[in-house]
């Protein structure tokens, strides 16, 4: 373990901050890495092997899920009753006539290997088609670093994690082939390829972060389907088994948990100084450091530039991008096991482009979803897809449970002056201090758009023959984001941006943002973790 001084901090260990202490390594630097929460150990903390699997879903530990709040939302369109969120078993989820947070709403870990954690591990490359918004359609902002400089650094992480993936890559090309063969095909995805293959849709193996055969001293998947309770086997590839594995087997790597950061201490010539951290105890420790990287995600990394008086300028904490998202989840009327398999195995990229819609600016694409649903277990069909009671019920649950499919769309989210990241006048931390609040809005375009994803998930379970619809839920009357970006952005001009396109600062010369609050546009539906750590291992190259 490496002790100080230190040549770098970085605070937050989910994809970004984790790529980011591990290349620092590479060079040969001592790197603290620090997260306010707590470390998982994937053979003690999931439970995927418990009876109660399905009630605990992730199994958050103390300190594990930040705190932030929610402005008051937009009223809901009577119109609009298409797009709300119901199931046969709840009726509407949402029962009011405004916008609401689902559950927690912004769905994260905090600790060392963050949401990856929790990740379902798709492994997407950003469409270039998606990283020039501004200059061809007039929205978002271009993204100052290009496809082909990101490109060997893709190459790079997917060697690192083992992703598997097709031979067909579409618009994103590539230099070498994936490190894995790609996954094959559940029963339910290969019933929705029925249904792809009706409509003309390509319909092909998702990139995953998931081994498709033993690497790297991993064991391969065992399709149980649980990504989303987290990987006790670590075949999925998140940070925690990847990078910071790598990290600390160099020696130069000392990870510390449960640690907050309070206070970025600035000099009179505007260069980080060090930061002050605070234990479990709230026992306070001063670190000096040359270099600072903040890697806390697109809610909580603007939050510490806010809480920072005179450190960033005006943008942080606009230009906020949420997930854009439907699903829609239909009987299949036989047996599939649709509860097993690889989640996420299936995609299509066909309306992945921001011009794939007509009269729409920014594409989505579609995705095998019933584990994203979590839709495995017999609890989630009880509760929200097979209504009744008694012998009945029994035997409806038997048929049920393994016979539902579900596509899933995530689309394009698209800056708004009323979406934002800023600090609660009113709630506070264990510190004292301002929680971030999100603020969001749903606009027209992204009502169109949201309209073209449900219409194409229920085109694709009524082509693939289950037209008997059992819940729809989407982000028109609910704020539900595992992926949220953009308050942090990327781009030459101060003026507009918070961040250059190395991630350094605007302004202040020893500090960096490795995370996804600097994405510059969102993309159609592409996960982002692949593209937040590619950011971060240029920028500690570029800081060279």
């Amino acid at each position: 373990m490496a002790e100080g001084p230190y040549d770098a901090v970085v605070v937050g260990a989910g994809a970004g901050g984790a790529a980011t202490a591990w290349r620092m390594t590479q060079r040969g630097w001592k790197v603290l890495l620090v997260d306010a929460g707590p470390a998982f150990d994937p053979e003690r903390d999931y439970g995927l092997d418990q009876p109660d699997w399905e009630k605990q879903r992730f199994r958050h530990k103390p300190g594990s899920e930040g705190e932030f709040t929610f402005a008051p939302m937009q009223a809901l369109d009577p119109k609009l009753a298409d797009l709300r969120s119901w199931s046969l078993v709840q009726g509407r989820t949402n029962r009011g006539d405004r916008r609401v947070a689902s559950g927690a709403g912004y769905h994260h870990v905090r600790g060392i290997g963050g949401s990856t954690l929790h990740f379902v591990g798709e492994a997407h490359r950003m469409n270039p088609a998606a990283m020039k918004m501004k200059s061809r359609f007039g929205v978002a902002a271009d993204w100052p670093v290009s496809y082909d400089e990101l490109e060997p650094l893709y190459v790079e992480i997917e060697r690192l994690l083992g992703v598997a993936g097709p031979a067909d890559v579409g618009d994103r090309w590539r230099s070498a082939p994936y490190p894995l063969a790609a996954h094959p095909l559940s029963r339910a995805s290969r019933r929705l390829a029925r249904g792809a293959a009706a409509l003309k849709i390509a319909w092909q193996a998702n990139p995953r972060a998931a081994l498709s055969a033993v690497y790297d001293g991993r064991p391969s998947c065992n399709y149980c389907g649980g990504c989303t309770h987290g990987c006790p086997r670590r075949d999925k590839g998140s940070a925690d088994v990847t990078f910071i594995a790598k990290a600390r087997a160099s020696g130069r790597c000392e990870i510390r948990p449960g640690h907050t950061l309070l206070r970025i201490v600035v000099g009179a010539d505007r260069r980080v100084e060090a930061i002050e951290i605070a234990d479990a105890s709230k026992r306070v420790q001063r670190i000096v450091t040359p270099r600072l990287v903040l890697a806390c995600g697109a809610v909580e990394t603007p939050r510490v530039l806010l809480l920072q008086r005179g450190l960033a300028s005006a943008q942080v904490g606009r230009n906020f991008l949420e997930s854009v998202a439907w699903t829609s989840i239909a009987d299949a009327g036989e047996p599939l096991l649709s509860f097993g398999g690889l989640p996420a195995d299936a995609i299509s990229w066909d309306r992945n482009r921001p011009d794939a819609i007509p009269g729409v600016i920014g594409g989505f694409r579609l995705s095998a979803a019933i584990h994203e649903a979590d839709m495995m277990g017999a609890i989630a069909h009880a509760q929200r897809a097979v209504p009744g009671w008694g012998r009945a019920h029994k035997e409806k649950m038997r048929r049920a449970v393994g016979s539902l499919i579900a596509v899933g769309a995530v689309g394009e989210s698209l800056p708004h002056e009323g979406s934002k990241i800023d600090l609660d006048p009113k709630e506070k931390d264990g510190f004292g201090r301002p929680l971030a609040r999100i603020h969001s809005f749903v606009d027209a375009m992204n009502v169109r758009r949201l309209q073209a994803m449900a219409a194409a998930a229920r085109g694709l379970l009524k082509a693939s023959g289950a037209t008997t619809l059992v819940e729809e839920y989407g982000t028109y009357d609910a704020f539900s984001s595992a992926h949220v970006f953009g308050s942090c952005r990327m781009g030459a001009d101060p003026r507009s941006s918070v961040v250059d396109r190395d991630l350094r600062v605007h302004g202040v010369a020893n500090l960096w943002i490795c995370d996804a609050s600097v994405f510059p546009s969102s993309g159609g539906g592409e996960a982002p973790s692949l593209t937040i750590q590619a950011l971060a291992l240029r920028a500690v190259d570029r800081m060279v």
